[in-house]
């Protein structure tokens, strides 16, 4: 996992450094040609044009500028008050006006950098006029080539428009302590690690899953959450809608539940199962909502809540907070909206923690960037999905990936995570265009760890 920290963060670890303010200018500075150079593919006869700000930002900025200098490349600089309109000819531009001091709407006008023509722009730790905490930007400011961000990752590199603004990331270790972070990105060998192996001697009851889901006319999601559960892991997955036969795959056991007071009938034989999904497809109609209730208050194994499961518990999350055992929830940005009254802020990290802390359960904020927040505190960011996961019933299929990891005994936290990445990897496993959400749990196959 990599370090992910907040600008306040951020600067309580500059200031708890040993070392003094210039060494680590320097440090910095050292990396920013390092990266520029490489981005040049060398120095003679290359031309690079840092724009500096006042603070430490702009002093890496020059720093790598005499570093370049001294190896032969041509280096013009403009200072923050002397920035012009359009900048003169160049091969690269070092961007290091502000860095992560910048706040969009806190006061402090909309960058609008300087025209750079063709040239290449690496900006240092963020681009200028990209709000590091959020990643909102202002109009005007650069999307980099590259960005070098220094000992740890910031979220708005990761998360709304910044990811888009900052291109390649790299990060670069000068010395500095971050292992007090409680945000990390999740990497692929995290994945591998956590992603639960069935044992040579399992058989089928071992990580088995219990799906709630789909009604007459809405069994598309009950379907794809249940085929995802069974490509995932889980040795036995077993559906059942209210009021209709879910006519899903063979391998899926299948019953239909009647169509009101159906709780009970799922608690029969629940503590066979080691997860259980409720609410893809299943209805806004009153007696749903109150099976649902009733289901998620008494189920003494984990629980994965979606759709329209977090709909029946939006006007009281108690039902989820007073669950004794683990819940997952897995709002998209409409649903966060009915838990919480409000669409998530801008700090999509704190949105899912406040939700997290709330509901006392795993939140799995769904986005370009998924958070995964616990109810202490912590948080795994998920960057890997892209736009083929943008459409219908890609969520349902989250859902019984998720449930699977659950099942196999991955601790809730992580199995959301690992989810995330595992359904994105996926849907790379897939064309570039044409994806269905359906097409999902056959890649998962090549998916998994």
């Amino acid at each position: 996992m990599l370090p992910v920290v907040t600008p306040t963060q951020m600067a309580a670890i500059d200031a708890a450094a040993p070392e003094p303010v210039d060494v680590l200018i320097q440090r910095a500075g050292r990396a920013v040609a390092r990266q520029a150079l490489g981005m040049l593919g060398g120095a003679y006869g290359r031309r690079v044009v840092v724009l500096a700000g006042r603070g430490n930002n702009g002093a890496d900025g020059l720093v790598a500028g005499d570093r370049l200098a001294a190896r032969g490349v041509q280096v013009r600089t403009f200072a923050l008050d002397a920035l012009p309109a359009r900048l003169p000819a160049c091969d690269l531009v070092i961007d290091a006006v502000f860095g992560t001091g910048y706040r969009v709407d806190g006061g402090r006008a909309p960058f609008s950098a300087p025209e750079a023509g063709e040239a290449a722009v690496l900006a240092v730790d963020i681009p200028s006029g990209v709000d590091a905490l959020t990643g909102a930007a202002s109009p005007g400011a650069y999307v980099a080539d590259r960005t070098v961000t220094f000992q740890a990752l910031k979220p708005g590199q990761l998360i709304g428009s910044g990811a888009r603004h900052c291109g390649e990331l790299a990060v670069v270790d000068i010395g500095l302590d971050v292992t007090g972070a409680d945000t990390h990105l999740v990497e692929r060998r995290d994945v591998d690690r956590w992603w639960p192996r069935r044992r040579p001697d399992a058989h089928k009851w071992v990580g088995a899953t219990r799906i709630v889901a789909g009604s007459h006319g809405m069994l598309g999601a009950a379907r794809l959450s249940a085929a995802a559960a069974a490509r995932a892991g889980s040795g036995l997955v077993s559906l059942s809608s209210p009021g209709a036969d879910p006519d899903a795959r063979s391998e899926i056991i299948q019953h239909e539940l009647p169509p009101a007071g159906w709780a009970a009938d799922v608690l029969t034989d629940i503590e066979r199962f080691a997860a259980l999904v409720c609410g893809p497809g299943l209805g806004l109609g009153t007696e749903n909502a109150t099976s649902i209730r009733e289901l998620a208050a008494a189920a003494p194994i984990p629980l994965v809540l979606d759709g329209d499961g977090l709909s029946a518990v939006a006007d009281d999350l108690s039902v989820v907070a007073d669950r004794a055992a683990p819940t997952v929830l897995t709002p998209h940005d409409g649903e966060y909206r009915r838990l919480c009254g409000a669409p998530p802020e801008a700090d999509r990290v704190a949105a899912a923690r406040a939700l997290a802390e709330r509901a006392d359960a795993v939140v799995l904020l769904k986005g370009p960037t998924t958070v995964v927040a616990e109810p202490t505190g912590r948080v795994l960011l998920v960057d890997h999905g892209d736009e083929r996961l943008a459409t219908a019933g890609s969520g349902d299929v989250l859902t019984g990936i998720i449930a699977a990891a659950v099942a196999g005994g991955c601790p809730p936290l992580e199995a959301a995570a690992a989810g995330a990445w595992v359904h994105a990897e996926a849907a790379r496993c897939g064309p570039p265009t044409g994806l269905l959400a359906g097409d999902l749990p056959d890649l998962l196959v090549d998916a998994l760890p």
